[in-house]
């Protein structure tokens, strides 16, 4: 009994307070040097991806790059609009605007068809990324000449101050997500264990490793970038995998202890549980570790976030798992074993251990497949089929800034210059590279472009060209009086590339080209993301397949495994598409729906199940290995394996949940997708996967599930246990 877990359980267990000071060091030191570092945030051309990115980066390459902008709104609070006092505040706020270091240029004020509002424009200095942190002092200024003229209403909008309310309304949301999931999962771990102590060792040590990871991920987000999710899912994740590592290493020390009757001393059975659930646990989390590597297969920088994020807390989950857990339960049994002589001492009798293991309920659960396994195979398969059905209509698109929500107050005033500025939508950036020898020719074919825009409906008035310097990029911008997600947008798009721009551009010799603009971003995103979808995917199939094989020695577990994984996803993903892409579900979720899902969630769904799947798969097939190690057949074997340890998977399914679901609460919208198809995906896992179909394939297999070898008595629990009891005699 010399394993890795098993030496680093025993040196906690010998030296408890050390190894839990040690921890508390080590989170510290996490935070301190995160907080020292800082976090590296991800820049505008770590986002570029398809024609879209490539025509950003020329445009940057000939200084012509898109400025972020604020537009203020000015108009009179009531009656008839006051064209001199209006046009006087425009004056002042851009006289105050000119001042500021941060503003690179302000546009003439312009007038809304109506008459009725006056919009300044005001261009910023530096990165689209960095423009929220700057929008501050434009904000100043607006509300400063808006306290000067109490008779006028300025209203400020823009993808600066859109982007600072999103930030501000996901923090909020991340506290009301934190406000619920804790108690919840206090509660849960009170109705597991029975005892506010044992219950609390799991919440304050899945807290602990997210305050780490958060520091650590400031740390290596100078090695992969930032997106700005980072935080996002080490929260998500990180209480979820916390808990669960934790509670899968306590329920087999309290059912060892119960076992022993007494004849284990604490740092023994801290040593067992180690040598059996410790090392389910870091095969777990080695599992999701390499799971949720395949992400950086994505090539998109907020894949790489979410995976450095996940990876960074996962590990460190499963390292307080290795040290900081023996050493409080070494110290939390010694305090029993104390109380256990003073009570002896007194002639009281010693209080009942709390029963673990098999319940009636779950021997009730799993008699179906006891009984009738292939019936209790082939239904729930065929229902998890069902579900999955809508995935032939699912619709994946990029979520743009119009789906935000309107509780933002520069959404509102977005909606409203929309209606009074058509033509202001959304902005096409025809970018061209060629020798500065063919900038005439290059100029002459843009504006041969525009003249063709202009007949076209699909565009608005007032294009603009622009070269560079050294005149070897130019740059068209064409204005599109639709919003950015709309069809006649997307129409419009398609006409440039595939029409216009062979046609005028395309025929100057040598000349490369390209459209950006969020049109363009919104609709080469999604064929990124589909284009990498099957090298991802393929590449996770292969690794969940040999951790399947490493872990259990057997190729059919292995391929179980892959299959079951699918069948869960596929199923949570049709829920997804049934609930987010109609409208029956919008009053009780809380979402305005866009018909689609977002790019994002499908592949982020496959990662993370089939990383968090393996936490249930090991253990549970874990305890299956050990009975047949120690002899058992394998049919009695599934069943006493599944009947230890069901309620240790269902409490960190609904652990998970909880988690999972308080993101449902979330205003953003693809959040909000994230949160329920990762919910119903663990539910669907734990409590029809691993409870109905898993042991019923399980039992038809028979001896067969080992193959191509079956396990060798040598390695068994028995072998291990029977070790204990050598040491304390």
């Amino acid at each position: 009994m010399n394993s890795f877990t098993v030496r680093m359980a025993r040196r906690s267990a010998r030296h408890p307070w050390r190894a839990v000071v040690g921890w508390l060091v080590f989170v510290a030191l996490c935070l301190v040097v995160g907080g020292a570092v800082g976090t590296n945030n991800a820049k505008t051309a770590d986002y570029r991806v398809g024609e879209a990115g490539r025509a950003e980066a020329m445009a940057a390459e000939g200084h012509l790059e898109r400025r972020s902008t604020e537009q203020v709104l000015i108009s009179t609070r009531s009656g008839a609009p006051d064209t001199r006092a209006t046009e006087a505040a425009a004056r002042d706020l851009t006289a105050r605007m000119k001042k500021l270091p941060e503003v690179a240029d302000v546009a003439a004020p312009l007038w809304s068809g109506d008459g009725r509002i006056l919009m300044v424009e005001v261009a910023l200095k530096g990165e689209e990324r960095d423009a929220k942190d700057k929008v501050d002092a434009v904000a100043a200024q607006t509300s400063a000449v808006q306290e000067s003229r109490p008779g006028l209403l300025l209203e400020e909008t823009g993808s600066p101050s859109i982007s600072k309310g999103v930030d501000r309304q996901r923090g909020d949301d991340l506290a009301l997500s934190e406000k619920i999931t804790l108690p919840v999962t206090l509660v849960t771990l009170l109705v597991v264990f029975g005892s506010v102590v044992m219950a609390a060792v799991p919440l304050l040590l899945a807290l602990s490793s997210i305050a780490a990871a958060i520091g650590l991920s400031m740390v290596v987000s100078h090695l992969s970038p930032d997106a700005g999710v980072g935080t996002n899912v080490i929260l998500m994740i990180g209480l979820a995998v916390g808990v669960d590592y934790t509670l899968f290493y306590l329920k087999r020390e309290r059912e060892e202890r119960a076992r022993s009757g007494g004849r284990l001393s604490t740092e023994a059975l801290v040593e067992l549980a180690a040598a059996t659930s410790g090392r389910a646990v870091v095969v777990s989390g080695l599992a999701v570790v390499i799971s949720t590597a395949t992400l950086y297969l994505a090539s998109d920088v907020i894949f790489s976030s979410l995976a450095t994020g996940t990876i960074v807390v996962t590990l460190v989950a499963v390292a307080s798992s290795l040290t900081a857990l023996p050493a409080l339960l070494t110290v939390l049994g010694k305090r029993a074993e104390r109380r256990a002589r003073r009570r002896a001492e007194h002639g009281k009798p010693a209080p009942r251990p709390r029963r673990e293991g098999a319940g009636r309920i779950w021997t009730a659960l799993l008699r179906p497949a006891a009984r009738h396994p292939l019936a209790t195979l082939c239904v729930p398969v065929l229902a998890l089929l069902a579900l999955a059905l809508p995935l032939a209509g699912l619709n994946i698109t990029e979520m743009s800034r119009d789906t935000h929500s309107r509780e933002i107050p520069a959404m509102r005033v977005y909606d409203r210059l929309n209606e009074a500025f058509p033509g202001q939508r959304v902005t096409h950036d025809v970018v061209v590279r060629a020798d500065a020898s063919r900038s005439r020719e290059v100029t002459g074919a843009l504006r041969e472009l525009a003249r063709l825009a202009d007949k076209d409906p699909l565009f608005a008035g007032g294009p603009r060209v622009e070269a560079s310097a050294d005149h070897r990029i130019g740059v068209l911008r064409l204005k599109v009086p639709h919003l950015g997600d709309s069809a006649p947008a997307r129409d419009s798009l398609d006409h440039l590339r595939d029409e216009y721009l062979p046609a005028t551009v395309g025929r100057v010799p040598g000349a490369e080209y390209g459209v950006s603009g969020d049109v363009a971003r919104y609709a080469d995103y999604p064929a990124h993301q589909n284009g990498r979808i099957p090298l991802v995917l393929g590449a996770l199939l292969l690794v969940t397949f040999a951790m399947t094989v490493y872990a259990f020695r057997s190729v059919v577990l292995g391929l179980i495994g892959v299959v079951l994984n699918l069948l869960s996803a596929a199923a949570a993903l049709g829920l997804l598409v049934l609930v987010f892409q109609g409208t029956w579900a919008e009053g009780l979720l809380g979402f305005d729906s866009t018909g689609s899902i977002g790019s994002r969630v499908p592949l982020f769904l496959f990662v993370i199940l089939f990383g968090l799947s393996m936490d249930y798969q090991v253990f549970v097939v874990s305890r299956i290995r050990e009975a047949v190690l120690a002899g058992v057949p394998t049919r009695q074997a599934v069943l006493d394996g599944i009947r230890t340890s069901a309620s240790v998977v269902t409490s960190a399914a609904v652990v998970m949940t909880t988690v999972f679901v308080s993101f449902v609460l979330l205003h953003i919208i693809e959040m909000k997708q994230i949160g329920f198809v990762l919910a119903a995906a663990v539910l669907l896992d734990a409590f029809v996967v691993r409870i109905m179909i898993l042991p019923a394939a399980l039992l038809l297999l028979g001896e067969a599930t080992w193959w191509p070898s079956r396990p060798a008595p040598a390695e068994s629990d028995r072998t291990v246990r029977d070790e204990s009891l050598a040491e304390v005699r």
